[in-house]
């Protein structure tokens, strides 16, 4: 069994380490914590490996947040993998900082590589793991806040929620996602 798991997030030095890139950020931890790095490929930065009997595809699409569908649908149909092994990690607005939600499907909530994503697959019925980053920004000031950067005090507690991430990730692929989201979705 193949799984696709995604990490939502912009090329480009200007946004790096920004919420908006916290699926990145996951995916980079995923990687990391499985030995297995990062190779340029079409329409993103790929990382493969084996859990236990699983083959697990690692991506950072490379065509910015808002056209993400084009690379999904590009590795699904590439290593033959069903809509159902897809995970999309995407950051929140919604949720406190650093808050983890796994859910099988959903609205776009506004998110626009989310949208991108329903459009080009054509359903909302793919799993995705929401990593909140809060939404502590002035009425008008969405855009500022998702592309800047975390504050001391959130990158304190970082690496933990990479670690809570991380074993979602591997959870999805070995247990499922409805094992996995009575195990974590409450933590």
């Amino acid at each position: 069994m193949k799984y696709l798991i995604v990490g939502l997030g912009n090329i480009g030095s200007e946004y790096l380490g920004t919420r908006h890139n916290v699926g990145f950020r996951v995916v980079n931890a995923v990687a990391e914590d499985m030995g297995a790095p990062f190779t340029e490929a079409r329409y993103g930065a790929v990382s493969k490996f084996c859990l236990k009997n699983k083959e697990v595809v690692l991506l950072k699409p490379n065509t910015f947040m808002n056209l993400s569908g084009l690379a999904i649908r590009y590795w699904l149909q590439k290593e033959n993998i069903p809509v159902e092994n897809l995970l999309v990690v995407v950051d929140d607005l919604a949720l406190p900082f650093g808050t983890l939600r796994l859910k099988p499907k959903g609205s776009n909530a506004g998110h626009n590589g989310l949208r991108n994503i329903q459009e080009i697959l054509g359903t909302q019925a793919y799993a995705r793991l929401r990593f909140g980053i809060g939404n502590d920004f002035p009425r008008g000031g969405q855009v500022d806040y998702v592309l800047g950067s975390f504050q001391p005090e959130e990158l304190s507690g970082m690496q933990e929620k990479m670690k809570q991430a991380t074993d979602i990730v591997k959870s999805f692929c070995l247990a499922g996602i409805q094992i996995t989201m009575n195990q974590f979705n409450n933590k």
